[in-house]
C-alpha cells in the first residue's frame, strides 16, 4: 500500500506543520578536490525532512543525490568536503560537527541502506555476523542478540532468517545481499533513514514487501525516510515530497503527484517523458520509424485513405503522431512484431536451452550438505535477432540460467546449444571464439570492473586479449563506445570508484559492446541507471539489434523495460518456467497467478501511464 493511498500525505496527516523538521539540508555546498583542482559536485542545495516523512530525491547519475545524503550521514570521500551551507539534525548543526558526534548518531540515529551490496558486505563474514557487528556498535548486543539477528533480517524480507543468518554474501543472490544490507541499515530503528536505491537490485514482489516495511516504520515508529532514486514510478507510490537534482542543483521540489503529473522544469519534464510504464511499447529503431513515417507520407491515395479510416499523411508529421490503423497496410515498413527482429528467420535458433538443471550444495548444520535445486528442467529457445527476456524474483534462477548460458557454470543436467554447438564440449580455440561472440552485463557493475584498472584499460582489455587493431585505433574505438553509452571522454582516466553506480553500469555496457558480439547475456543491465540513461541505454541496445542482428538474453526484474526491450518473455518461478509467450501475450493477457502477481507489484504502474 502507498503512502498516497493510506492518505499519508503532509497535508492529510497528523498536525505535522507544528513539528520540527527532523532533517534540514539549507544552501548545501560540496566541493572536491581533485588533480586538475576543485570541482563543485552540490551547488546550492535545499531539503526539509519532518519526522515519519518520506522524501524522495531523483536525478541522473551524477546529479549529486548520493553526495547530498552522504554529505548529511558524514560519509564524504576523504577528498570531498563540505564548503557552504548548513546540515542540521533534530534542531542540532552537525555541518562541522566532531567525528565522534557523527559516530554517535550512525545508527542510533541515522541509517543508512548504501546502493551496492557487494562492496558494502564483508565477502568474509557471515551475514548474521554483519548484522550482529552493527546491533554491538551500538550497544544493542544482549543476550537475545541471535533472536535480534533474525528478527531483523525476517524484516527485511528473507525467509528462514535463522539459516540465512549463518550463510555468506557469496551465497546470496543479488536481490538478498541488497536485503541484507537493509536489514543491518534498520537493525538499531533509527529516527532517520537514508535509503540509496534500496531496491534497484530487487524483483518487484519483494520491492514492495521491502517498501511496504519502510512504511509501518514511518508509521509505527516515527521514522523518517530519505529515499534516493531514479525509479519515478517508486517515487510517485512511496514519497510524499519529491526534490529533483540536476547538475548538482536542486531544480524543482513539491509534493510528489504534483511534480510527476504536472513537472515545472524542462529536466523534471524530460524525466517523466522517460519514464516506463506498462502503457510502453516496444521499442523501434530510428531507422524503422523513418521508414514507417516515409510510407505513410505516400498514403495520399483517397481510397488508401478510405481504407485506413484515417485522414492521409502530410509533411510535416512524425512517425509518432502516426495513427496505429494507418500504419497497418504499410506491410514492409511496419514495427516488426515479435520473431520477426532484422536476421530472424521461421525456425532459426542461436541459443538454444534444453532441460537446464542446476543443483548446488548447502552446507547445514554440523557440517551436513543438502541439495538446493536453483534450476529445474528448464527449456528456452532464442531466436537469431530477437530480444528473450527472463523476469521472475529474487532466488528464481534467473540469473545462473544467464551464468550457465555464459559457460560460467556448468550444468547438473540439460544442454545449452550456442549456434547448434553444445557449449559445455568447448575447450582452446572454440572456446575463446565463443567468449568473443557472446558478452555479458553483469548485474554489479562495481564486482565486475576491476578496481585497479582505469576505465580506457577496462574497455580496451577485451580488444587486447582479442589482438584487435593497434594501440591507436583502440583508443578511437574506446572513445566512441564511451559516446555510445553517454560518457564523455574524459572518463576515461578515472577508475571505478570515482563513478557513480549508474556510471559504472555504463562503463561495462561499454566494454560488452567492444567486440561486437553476436547475443549479449543482460543479467539486470539496467536496473543501477537513472530513467534517462536508461532510455538512452535501451535505445542503444535497440539500435545495434537493427543495425547489427544481436541477440538479447534480459534478465530483469523491470517489467516496464520488458514492455519496452523484449520480443519474447519467460517468467520463472522457484527454478522453474512457469510461463512463457510472447510480450504482448503476457502484459495482455497473463495465464499465471503468479505473473499476475508481478505485474500488479510494479510501482507507480497506475501513476506513470
Amino acid at each position: 500500500m502507498s503512502n498516497h493511498e493510506k492518505g499519508k500525505s503532509v497535508s492529510s496527516s497528523a498536525p505535522r506543520n507544528d513539528d520540527a523538521p527532523l532533517l534540514e539540508i539549507r544552501d548545501l555546498a560540496i566541493t572536491f578536490d581533485t588533480q586538475n583542482g576543485p570541482v563543485n559536485a552540490v551547488r546550492n542545495a535545499h531539503l526539509t525532512i519532518l519526522p515519519g516523512e518520506t522524501v524522495a530525491i531523483v536525478g541522473e547519475s551524477g546529479s549529486g543525490k548520493s553526495t547530498t545524503a552522504l554529505a548529511a550521514i558524514g560519509l564524504l570521500p576523504s577528498n570531498g568536503r563540505v564548503s557552504g551551507g548548513r546540515i542540521i539534525f533534530d534542531g542540532e548543526d552537525i555541518t562541522n560537527a566532531s567525528a565522534k558526534r557523527i559516530i554517535e548518531l550512525r545508527g542510533n540515529s541515522i541509517g543508512m541502506v548504501p546502493q551496492d551490496p557487494m562492496s558494502n558486505l564483508n565477502p568474509v563474514w557471515k551475514i548474521g555476523f554483519q548484522v550482529k557487528e552493527t546491533l554491538k556498535a551500538n550497544g544493542l548486543d544482549g543476550a537475545n542478540s541471535k533472536e535480534r539477528v533474525a528478527e531483523v533480517l525476517s524484516e527485511a524480507g528473507l525467509p528462514d532468517a535463522a539459516a540465512r543468518a549463518k550463510q555468506y554474501p557469496h551465497e546470496f543472490s543479488g536481490g538478498m545481499r541488497q536485503r541484507a544490507l537493509i536489514a543491518i541499515g534498520l537493525a538499531c530503528r533509527p529516527r532517520l533513514l537514508i535509503a540509496d536505491e534500496p531496491t534497484s537490485a530487487l524483483d518487484v514482489t519483494v520491492q514492495r514487501q521491502i517498501l511496504d516495511h519502510l512504511d509501518r516504520m514511518t508509521t509505527e515508529l516515527g521514522t523518517a525516510v530519505l529515499l534516493i532514486t531514479h525509479d519515478l514510478g517508486l517515487a510517485a507510490e512511496r514519497a510524499e515530497k519529491l526534490v529533483v537534482m540536476y547538475k548538482g542543483q536542486v531544480v524543482e521540489s513539491g509534493p510528489a503527484l504534483e511534480i510527476l503529473r504536472n513537472p515545472q522544469h524542462p529536466y523534471t519534464q524530460r524525466l517523466v517523458n522517460s519514464a516506463p510504464s506498462l502503457a510502453s511499447r516496444r521499442l523501434q529503431s530510428q531507422k524503422a520509424k523513418d521508414a514507417l513515417a516515409a510510407a505513410v507520407e505516400d498514403l495520399d491515395d483517397p481510397a488508401d485513405a478510405a481504407y485506413t479510416g484515417e485522414a492521409p499523411m502530410r509533411a510535416g508529421h512524425t512517425a509518432s503522431s502516426i495513427p496505429a490503423a494507418a500504419a497497418q497496410p504499410v506491410k514492409a515498413a511496419r514495427p516488426a512484431k515479435d520473431g520477426e527482429r532484422k536476421g530472424a528467420q521461421a525456425g532459426e535458433t542461436i541459443l538454444e536451452i534444453k532441460n537446464l538443471t542446476k543443483v548446488f550444495k548447502l552446507r547445514g548444520a554440523l557440517g551436513k550438505t543438502t541439495d538446493f535445486k536453483a534450476v529445474d528442467d528448464v527449456s528456452i529457445s532464442v531466436p537469431r535477432g530477437t530480444t528473450m527476456a527472463i523476469v521472475g524474483e529474487s532466488g528464481s534462477g534467473k540469473s545462473t540460467v544467464a551464468q550457465m548460458a555464459l559457460s560460467l557454470l556448468a550444468p547438473t543436467e540439460g544442454s545449452i546449444l550456442f549456434d547448434g554447438v553444445e557449449v559445455n564440449t568447448l575447450k582452446g580455440k572454440a572456446l575463446f571464439d565463443f567468449r568473443r561472440r557472446v558478452q555479458p552485463i553483469f548485474q554489479d557493475p562495481y564486482g565486475s570492473l576491476d578496481p585497479m584498472f582505469n576505465i580506457y584499460r577496462t574497455i580496451e582489455e577485451p580488444l587486447k586479449i582479442h589482438k584487435i587493431g593497434n594501440a591507436k585505433s583502440r583508443e578511437k574505438k574506446v572513445r566512441e563506445l564511451l559516446d555510445q553509452v553517454s560518457m564523455p571522454a574524459s572518463t576515461m582516466h578515472r577508475f571505478p570508484n570515482e563513478l557513480s553506480g549508474g556510471q559504472r553500469q555504463r562503463i561495462a555496457i561499454a566494454r560488452a559492446l567492444a567486440l561486437n558480439p553476436d547475443v549479449i547475456i543482460c543479467d539486470e543491465a539496467v536496473s543501477a541507471l537513472d530513467v534517462l540513461v536508461q532510455a538512452q541505454v535501451l535505445n542503444l541496445l535497440n539500435e545495434l539489434q537493427e543495425d547489427l542482428g544481436l541477440t538479447y538474453l534480459f534478465i530483469t526484474h523491470d517489467l516496464a523495460v520488458v514492455r519496452q526491450i523484449a520480443d519474447h518473455v519467460t517468467v520463472m518461478q522457484s527454478g522453474r518456467v512457469v510461463e512463457a509467450s510472447s510480450t504482448d501475450d503476457v502484459f495482455s493477457n497473463p495465464k499465471q497467478v503468479y505473473t499476475q502477481e508481478l505485474l500488479n507489484a510494479i510501482p507507480g504502474a497506475a501513476l506513470l501511464v
